[in-house]
């Protein structure tokens, strides 16, 4: 059934994702994508730009949007518990025991090596997405402008998608 297997391929990732909703990006297109073929690449990259400039988390909102396109409502309801409950009964169950050993060398020690990983695997994400999407000189022009913009100066970001919207329809 449909339903279920959207909720475990999402409860699957939520429980194996560390850093946020960026670094869950690569293995949401992995299963999604290529594991399933839900959805296209195309179609994915489609679901991550309407992710992105709605509000809430970019992995939430893909995991709903994801779950509507597969199944509907209910899809949507599926896969979006589904990617929140592993963090939400995690959190439960560690809030406790972090808090009390925050000072722990060994817990620094531990946090000190997920950091970097977080970064790696956001930066995974971009690559991999990039190489999907960055077909030609203007989309690879438009990517190292907006990726300008956005560390060079302090353009609000949604500044920064709306003008390259209005410019891609331009172009």
């Amino acid at each position: 059934m449909i339903i279920l297997q959207l909720f475990l391929t999402f409860a699957f990732i939520g429980a194996f994702s560390f850093g946020g909703g960026y670094a869950m990006l690569p293995l949401i297109q992995e299963e999604v994508v290529y594991n399933y073929h839900w959805l296209s690449i195309q179609q994915f990259s489609d679901i991550l730009a309407i992710a992105e400039m709605t509000p809430g988390p970019i992995a939430i909102n893909t995991a709903t949007y994801v779950g509507y396109k597969i199944a509907g409502v209910t899809g949507s309801t599926a896969a979006t518990i589904g990617v929140v409950l592993p963090s939400f009964v995690i959190i439960l169950t560690l809030a406790g025991i972090v808090l009390k050993n925050k000072d722990n060398p060994f817990f620094q020690g531990a946090f000190s090596g997920l950091r970097p990983v977080v970064v790696a695997l956001v930066v995974g994400a971009a690559v991999l997405l990039g190489k999907e999407i960055i077909i030609n000189y203007q989309s690879l022009l438009l990517t190292i402008g907006a990726l300008g913009i956005i560390t060079l100066t302090k353009m609000h970001p949604v500044l920064v998608i709306i003008s390259f919207g209005l410019l891609g329809m331009l172009l």
